[in-house]
């Protein structure tokens, strides 16, 4: 079962933030980061509740959420899993582990797992070429991976709480 996080007391706390920043100018930003925080994500529940409060268009809001790369629509996973798909890592079999990591945790690119434990990214070059192909769990880095260190790499996360 997935985290509830669209609660009624984060929804209390989001009209607290808004409150404190809708007479400032451009209170957009700092809103969307605190509701980040709150939530975990700025799913469009959240932008409406936003969207009405500061008068601002839903597009807008949904634009400027969908444009930084930094904002989310859907929580992460407690454990992020990212795979890098730049040129080395690619021609090294980087999509073959991508394929194998959403087999085993049923968790497609983009998504989290309805548990919440994982999140499943593919990712542009992170500069560990000669480890090719890589991956990060969270901090942890993977490098010179082979389909058969998958299973491994995912029972190791699998096993935790």
């Amino acid at each position: 079962m997935a985290k509830n996080f669209l609660t009624e007391e984060n929804f209390e706390k989001l009209h607290k933030v808004i409150d404190e920043h809708k007479d400032m100018q451009g209170p957009l930003m700092p809103i969307l980061h605190e509701a980040q925080h709150i939530f975990g994500a700025i799913p469009i529940e959240v932008q409406k509740v936003i969207s009405d409060k500061l008068n601002v268009p839903l597009a807008e809001i949904y634009g400027v959420v969908t444009f930084y790369s930094q904002f989310t629509l859907e929580p992460k996973g407690d454990y992020l899993i990212s795979v890098c798909l730049g040129t080395a890592c690619y021609v090294r079999g980087a999509q073959q582990l991508i394929d194998k990591i959403a087999e085993m945790t049923g968790v497609s690119v983009g998504k989290t797992s309805s548990d919440g434990k994982f999140s499943l990214e593919a990712t542009r070059c992170i500069g560990a070429c000669g480890l090719a192909p890589v991956l990060t769990v969270n901090e942890d880095v993977y490098g010179r991976l082979t389909l058969e260190d998958i299973p491994g790499i995912i029972k190791k996360y699998q096993a935790t709480n």
